[in-house]
């Protein structure tokens, strides 16, 4: 019997007072861990095609994809395999910085109302160093009256939101612009997630005065 085995082995030898009081102050584990609740999937691909049929269009309530991406998946590309299995009823975004044809991406699905709300979260630098894009935001908002943009020091890429069949949470590393780095993301489908984001964005306090 070697280390391991010994470590994980059952046991009906009497345990002396010493250990187990150490065992209830550090709480470590005296069995292996053998199962989890939740279902973790691993997914690699290169485009934003190779993404969408790598992670599929069945996502189930615990599943939980660890991303590894190139090419020209970006942090959309992650929002766009949920938007092909369902209409979000309410969907937020966390971005340093985004791109002028995402806008209009965003604007095409509020369009065909498979976004019905939209909560944008952007970084301290977006208003002035991207001027074209903060006015077209701004003018979406207007436009279709969607829910809310805030501006703070924010450098995380969040999406959040649910719709009739799942809710979820997507942390990625990547903005929302096409860039060809390697990025990572995870997709977590519940409503857990969903609202650990919701209550975090809402409690934020825009900086910009214009919203």
């Amino acid at each position: 019997m070697d280390i391991f085995d010994n470590i994980f082995a059952d046991t009906d030898e009497e345990i002396d007072t010493e250990t187990t009081e150490k065992e209830k102050v550090s709480r470590r584990r005296t069995t292996a861990c053998t199962t989890r609740s939740d279902k973790n999937l691993y997914r690699r691909a290169y485009s934003e095609t190779q993404l969408m049929d790598a992670v599929g269009v069945d996502f189930k309530d615990g599943e939980t994809y660890h991303c590894i991406t190139g090419g020209d998946v970006d942090a959309l590309s992650f929002l766009k395999v949920v938007i092909r299995q369902q209409k979000l009823k309410h969907c937020l975004f966390s971005t340093w910085c985004m791109a002028a044809e995402d806008i209009l991406q965003f604007d095409e699905w509020l369009k065909d109302k498979k976004i019905l709300k939209l909560d944008a979260y952007l970084g301290e630098i977006f208003p002035g160093s991207y001027k074209v894009e903060w006015k077209m935001i701004n003018d979406l908002f207007d436009k279709y009256k969607c829910g809310r943009i805030a501006v703070f020091k924010n450098h995380s890429k969040i999406f959040a939101g649910y719709g009739k069949k799942f809710s979820f949470g997507i942390a990625t590393s990547a903005n929302i612009n096409t860039n060809p780095r390697t990025e990572n993301g995870t997709i977590v489908i519940g409503n857990d997630v969903y609202k650990f984001y919701k209550d975090y964005f809402d409690g934020i306090v825009t900086i910009d005065k214009k919203r």
